[in-house]
């Protein structure tokens, strides 16, 4: 999400009218449904960890105990055996 000056992309009446709402503060201003971004999408991050619970789920099977993948991983073994619930 990036910031804007409102004053660099409104026009002066649109900007005096929003002020007799909020004055000065910070004003979030949601996404069109239709330009809506799924999570992970931006940076890849959704890709990465799927990548990352597949390795981690290829070492379970090989072997690898759950608090060594949670060592290698810095996770908590909780967390391992969710992933490795959820890749079954």
């Amino acid at each position: 999400m990036g910031y804007k000056n409102a004053i660099c992309v409104l026009p002066d009446k649109l900007i005096a009218a929003i002020q007799e709402y909020i004055d000065g503060e910070y004003l979030y201003i949601p996404r069109k449904v239709e330009n809506k971004k799924s999570w992970g999408e931006l940076k890849n991050t959704r890709n990465f960890l799927s990548t990352r619970n597949k390795a981690i789920f290829d070492e379970y099977k090989n072997g690898i105990s759950v608090e060594q993948l949670a060592a290698d991983y810095y996770l908590s073994p909780k967390t391992v055996y969710k992933i490795i619930q959820n890749e079954k």
